[in-house]
């Protein structure tokens, strides 16, 4: 799986629930350039993040998930 799937739909999701970046990060306690790098597809998600981001965001971490992955 290519790391910048979960960006771009953490990104796509952060927007359209209307965070900033800045927002979002000191929300989950985490730095604005982490997050970014998250967003641009630099670091691979853990499993507890996507938990909280979708938690804050109020989706299912299922919809976080490239569509291509969920049919594995």
């Amino acid at each position: 799986m290519e790391t910048d799937k979960w960006g771009r739909r953490i990104r796509a999701f952060r927007k359209l629930k209307g965070y900033t970046q800045e927002e979002l990060a000191r929300n989950l306690k985490i730095s604005v350039s982490i997050l970014g790098e998250i967003e641009r597809g630099s670091r691979l998600p853990t499993e507890s993040f996507l938990k909280e981001v979708a938690t804050l965001l109020e989706i299912k971490v299922d919809e976080l998930t490239p569509p291509e992955d969920l049919n594995e």
